[in-house]
């Protein structure tokens, strides 16, 4: 780099990159893949949320990523379910076969499986 122009030429073309990469779903499922939660068992989690989001034909609305630390560690596997109006909704202590469930529950029907959620958590 030589100037600011070119930084900001830079910046402008890694923008379309960034975009595509967030995506234009209207909801985002955050799985927790620190390596706290890969040994708590979020590997079949994010393969349950995956392969069920795409089962329903989902993929046009729904996408599934995953971060590292969440920071709640005694609740791995951890999920973040982010709505298109900013609403996040924690869900712990999670299982491929509940990651089924809150598809069928939470992001097709639209009601919030309270139970796994980290205020029911115990």
């Amino acid at each position: 780099m030589k100037s600011v122009e070119e930084l900001m030429a830079i910046k402008a073309k890694m923008q379309d990159k960034v975009a595509v990469r967030r995506g234009v779903t209207d909801m985002r499922i955050v799985v927790g893949m620190a390596t706290c939660g890969i040994a708590a068992g979020a590997r079949p989690v994010l393969n349950a949320f995956v392969e069920g989001v795409n089962a329903a034909g989902l993929t046009e609305k729904v996408t599934v990523t995953q971060t590292g630390c969440i920071g709640i560690c005694q609740y791995e596997p951890v999920v973040e379910v982010h709505t298109p109006d900013g609403e996040k909704v924690t869900y712990v202590k999670m299982t491929a076969e509940k990651a089924a469930e809150i598809i069928e529950k939470h992001i097709k029907g639209g009601n919030v499986v309270t139970e796994y959620t980290i205020g029911a958590a115990k």
